[in-house]
Formats: structure tokens, C-alpha cells, sequence
């Protein structure tokens, strides 16, 4: 494919921040288009269908997968989550730079199939931040918050992976630095 966009591909561990730094990126950048991920899992209170997520039965999902319509999917803590490959195609295709908010498998997957994407993983500044930010949340069992910590632990040991790696500190200071990374590709 000869893509005329840039497909800038965003992960880092639950809790980081990469949903928060997303929504005032592309509050102050408006022409940056981020992709609206597929997931089996059920949706949090005030996530809106086709708005955060498209919420899928497993079924719809395996079919999905079976038409390989997803430009990379995983799953992750007990849910499957994916990209649809032709909203990215086609914003590319307009020039835009996209970006996929999405895991570590994923984002290997992404790197295997268009590998001029851009990856960036987003650091927590500690791992008790990240673990505080996790439990903060107050959504999960006590479970899902161990499965998201030790799925942290492995995806902190692969940040040397991506092409540029963001300390999520200082939400401001962070920003800042993705905005500026982002619009110079």
C-alpha cells in the first residue's frame, strides 16, 4: 500500500495515561484522526458505541477476524480487542495522520505489517504510580487489577521496541513533547 498519512501507532501499560494525553491531543489538533478500536468487553459507565469502542459479541469479533478485516487485534486481560483495517486505509489515503491507540501485541503486529508506522510507548513515571493510577480507577477486581499489573510488567520490558518512549510525569510537559513528536512526522 502507498500510503500518503502517517500511521503513528500509541501503547503503553493500563493506567499509563494514553487516553487522557489522546482526548487534549486531538481537543488542540483536531485534523489528527484516532481510530476507534473493537472490543469484546463491556463498555465502562459513559463510553459511548462507535464514540470509545465498537462493542462486539465474541462472534461478531471472530468473523471479523475470519474476513481479515482487523489491521491487528489481541487479547487482552480476558477481552479481544482490534483495529478495523479500512477507516485507517482510507484516512490515510486523505493524508491524515492517524493514530492507534492500542497494546503491546498489537503493536508488534502493526510494525510486522506496515513497518514505516511510527511507535510510541508511553512510560509511567514509576511503578507506583502506575499500580496507584490502576487501583484508582475503581472498575476492577481485584483480579483484573493483578492480570493489568503483571500485563504492565511485560509490556514495560518491551518499551525499547517502539521508536520514541514519552514519560507520562507532568501531564502538560507530556503532551507537549507527543504534540510535537506527532506533527513533525
Amino acid at each position: 500500500m502507498n500510503n500518503i498519512g502517517t500511521l503513528i501507532v500509541l501503547t503503553g501499560p493500563s493506567g499509563v495515561g494514553k487516553g487522557t494525553l489522546l482526548r487534549q491531543l486531538t481537543q488542540r489538533h483536531p485534523a489528527l484522526y484516532v481510530t476507534v478500536s473493537a472490543t469484546t468487553r463491556p463498555p465502562r459507565p459513559g463510553e459511548v458505541e462507535g464514540q470509545d469502542y465498537y462493542f462486539l459479541t465474541r462472534e461478531q469479533f471472530q468473523t471479523h477476524i475470519d474476513h481479515d478485516q482487523f489491521l491487528e487485534w489481541a487479547e487482552y486481560a480476558g477481552q479481544f480487542y482490534g483495529t478495523l483495517r479500512e477507516p485507517v486505509f482510507a484516512q490515510l489515503q486523505l493524508g491524515r495522520r492517524v493514530i492507534l491507540e492500542i497494546e503491546l501485541q498489537g503493536a508488534r503486529q502493526v510494525r510486522q505489517r506496515m513497518p514505516e508506522a511510527f511507535l510510541i510507548f508511553i512510560c509511567p513515571p514509576t511503578w507506583a504510580d502506575l499500580e496507584k493510577r490502576i487501583r484508582g480507577r475503581g472498575q476492577d477486581s481485584e483480579q483484573a487489577i493483578r492480570r493489568r499489573l503483571e500485563q504492565a510488567k511485560l509490556e514495560l520490558a518491551a518499551a525499547e521496541e517502539f521508536d520514541f518512549q514519552l514519560i507520562n510525569d507532568d501531564l502538560e510537559t507530556a503532551l507537549q513533547a507527543l504534540a510535537t513528536k506527532i506533527l513533525s512526522l
